[in-house]
């Protein structure tokens, strides 16, 4: 396995991950090239708690125009997760 601080980049606190947070799920920005599993055991490796379901999604970067110019640039892809605990909680501060 990699390690696991290589796969989860950081957690997302957003008011819908805030709400989320209420029902045991927790969303993560995590390594475009991680799969479920990965994700699975990063997870339960970092913050020691028991991890029931994962999805991921795909997001892709916003255009954003360079300058007074008419040219358009892309900001990163990257990739979210949503992950269901089955026991645990996750201290988010």
């Amino acid at each position: 396995m990699k390690n696991p601080y290589s796969i989860i980049e950081t957690i997302l606190v957003t008011e819908r991950s805030m709400e989320l947070a209420d029902e045991n799920k927790y969303v993560f920005k995590v390594n475009p090239d991680a799969n479920k599993i990965d994700i699975r055991g990063a997870i339960e490796a970092i913050y020691e708690v028991k991890v029931s379901a994962v999805n991921v999604m795909n997001r892709l970067g916003k255009k954003k125009r360079m300058g007074k110019s008419p040219k358009v640039g892309r900001r990163a892809n990257w990739k979210k997760a949503i992950v269901t605990l089955s026991e645990g909680e996750i201290s988010i501060v």
